[in-house]
């Protein structure tokens, strides 16, 4: 059966955002999204949110996003870009952000998942941001970390995996949520049709014989 992606987020003891359809993420934590469609992951979440967002990525590499691709899922127009000189630069500017609690989404693209000292340091300042835009009626920062392959950043509040997979009739791909503190690891299929973003539960594999 598929889920519209429009519902609304449950109650948690932190602040919800809205991923895709029920899934949700805690605002005043970081996340992690990994896999070769983390970027297309974190465009879907782009949908669900509002406001500025601070995105900050390897000055030193050729690739960026693409603002054309962007454009079906949001405003390309939203973005702040911040181009990092060092890799030791990446984090310190996104806790900076985090801690300004200016923007409600600040992206990193990392080359490599950080150990659980800078994590530490970015929930913090996740927490200190959301304290700062309490005050002036925001959302709390939610902190995003693309990292590559399987990820594994050390004390995330969740990591996801996504990555395309064929479908003959819509663009489509599995997602996994691979950590969260309060939920179990679970595989689903996102699909999309005429523009609208469809969460299937997968189908079970067939039973292979010995």
């Amino acid at each position: 059966m598929s889920i519209p992606l429009l519902s609304s987020t449950s109650a948690r003891a932190r602040p919800a955002q809205t991923l895709l359809g029920p899934l949700t993420l805690a605002r005043g934590r970081v996340h992690e999204f990994c896999g070769p469609a983390r970027v297309t992951l974190a465009a879907f979440l782009l949908r669900e949110t509002t406001g500025a967002v601070i995105w900050v990525h390897p000055g030193w590499q050729a690739e960026r996003l693409f603002p054309d691709g962007l454009q079906r899922h949001a405003d390309p127009g939203r973005i702040v870009f911040a181009s990092a000189r060092r890799p030791e630069d990446l984090l310190w500017t996104m806790e900076e952000a985090l801690r300004s609690g200016a923007a409600p989404l600040v992206v990193a693209e990392l080359t490599a998942p950080p150990a659980l000292t800078p994590v530490r340091r970015l929930h913090l300042a996740a927490e200190a941001g959301a304290d700062a835009a309490g005050h002036v009626g925001r959302s709390a920062p939610l902190g995003l970390m693309l990292t590559p392959e399987a990820g594994g950043a050390a004390g995330v509040e969740s990591r996801w995996h996504l990555a395309a997979c064929h479908d003959g009739t819509a663009r489509a791909w599995r997602l996994a949520r691979l950590r969260a503190r309060a939920e179990p690891p679970k595989d689903w299929r996102v699909r999309e049709t005429r523009g609208t973003l469809l969460l299937d539960q997968p189908e079970p594999a067939e039973p292979t014989s010995a």
